[in-house]
């Protein structure tokens, strides 16, 4: 099939890749045309696990072209892809101004049927308002249909999560739009739940919501371990084995960032507040996951009382190992209340440094782990990269000014740990025989 996607970030990207994995013809739109020429060339623009192998084979295949001109894709294909952002605005409404900007442009060119699928993530009623933006200015109602298909894909895993999904959910009103619908998907060989578009863009926001609420209820039983004596990673263990629970989002630590469950749940909950609904649980994992990812500089303010002129390194910027993502990550928020308290910060990444450059410009970011840590009081771990979890403790330790470490996402061995002779402090864990 003949398949556009309009935004080349990270959704549009990788679904503009496995389409085209999947035999379709696709045209992928930017405005960037810095991002469209290295797309081209076979240049990743963001990183992903098998992105940049997946960008060469379909490059090679020619079955792919990058292109800021939005009118070539609108005219030659079939099936047109939303994929823009839709960030929070200060209220937790959502921001629709860049799909709107979109649907402005393609309204341009729409001169026979197409299905216009929204795969940004946007509130309940979206698919109507776009039905109505188009008839607006001036589309024949005969030429489109709008069809909401949300995207659930993990970060690290997307390119795997796009190709072999747990499901696909498909919000539509429209027998044609179904039947088009149905041919891109088959080859794909996953459940498809065909439903209206109200329930397809909630859907959505529930998924992330329960997830968001699971991991900030891990972290509160996990705060209370820390009271108690209690190991919350046998605790998860042991719940996880409940079917019903599933061990799934059930690790503790600093909390929830990156681009999805921070916005998703303040969303719902401003889309709720509309509707006359309270989600006060949703509310308390919003709460909860606020207070938890500063939970390292209250940790260290216990230990030193004052930080002005400590030198503290901070290991792993992104919200999760395995991507470049920064957005919302607890990082941000540690490495702001450090400076406040006029701590020196140093940090370490291997993906991210440049881009915690620019909002941070006056901190040292380091080419390894270790020089990170020369001269430092203390290493909080924020993201648990392969090479921070598996790093050298004894030689961490001979770098360190002194040797405390505290460890936001329960990354390190404890045995290893307790051999060391660190100082260390984690999340909920059992700390018997640890020099405290």
């Amino acid at each position: 099939m003949n398949v556009s996607v309009i935004g080349a970030g990270y959704v549009g990207l990788v679904s503009a890749l496995g389409f085209c994995k999947m035999n379709n013809n696709v045209i992928c739109v930017d405005k960037k045309i810095e991002k469209i020429t290295k797309l081209n060339r076979g240049i990743p623009t963001l990183y992903e696990e098998g992105l940049e192998e997946l960008l060469k084979e379909c490059l090679q295949s020619r079955n792919i072209m990058f292109t800021d001109d939005i009118r070539i894709a609108v005219e030659k294909s079939d099936v047109i892809f939303i994929t823009v952002g839709t960030p929070t605005l200060e209220n937790w409404e959502v921001d629709l101004s860049q799909l709107n900007e979109v649907i402005r442009e393609i309204c341009k060119y729409i001169k026979s049927y197409k299905v216009i699928v929204n795969k940004s993530t946007v509130p309940v009623g979206t698919q109507k308002y776009i039905k109505q933006l188009l008839v607006d200015k001036g589309v024949n109602e005969e030429n489109f249909d709008v069809v909401s298909n949300p995207e659930f894909l993990r970060e690290g895993k997307a390119i795997y999560d796009f190709l072999n999904a747990d499901r696909i959910v498909i919000g539509l009103d429209s027998e044609r739009a179904r039947k088009i619908m149905e041919k891109l998907y088959k080859p794909f060989n996953i459940e498809i739940i065909f439903t209206t578009p109200e329930t397809a863009e909630l859907i959505k926001y529930a998924s992330n919501a329960f997830l968001a609420t699971k991991i900030s209820f891990i972290n509160e039983v996990a705060n209370l371990c820390d009271k108690v004596g209690a190991d919350i990673e046998v605790i998860s263990y042991a719940m996880g084995l409940d079917k019903r629970i599933s061990p799934e989002f059930l690790k503790a630590g600093i909390g929830f960032g990156g681009s999805c469950f921070p916005k998703d749940t303040k969303a719902l909950v401003k889309i709720a507040e509309k509707y006359g609904c309270n989600f006060k649980i949703v509310k308390s994992a919003i709460e909860v996951n606020n207070n938890q990812r500063i939970l390292p500089v209250k940790i260290l303010l216990n230990y030193y009382k004052k930080l002005e002129g400590k030198v503290i390194t901070v290991l792993g910027l992104t919200f999760k190992p395995d991507t470049d993502d920064i957005r919302e990550a607890p990082s941000l928020y540690i490495i702001r209340r450090l400076l406040d308290m006029k701590a020196v910060v140093k940090c370490y990444d291997p993906k991210a440094s440049d881009e915690i450059k620019k909002i941070f410009p006056d901190i040292n970011c380091y080419p390894n782990i270790y020089d990170s840590l020369e001269g430092s009081s203390c290493a909080i771990i924020c993201t648990e990269w392969k090479e921070i979890s598996s790093m050298n403790l004894e030689k961490a330790k001979l770098k360190m000014k002194e040797p405390i470490i505290i460890d936001g996402r329960n990354a390190l061995d404890l045995n290893k740990v307790r051999d060391s002779g660190i100082i260390y402090f984690s999340i909920g864990r059992k700390r018997q025989n640890l020099k405290l």
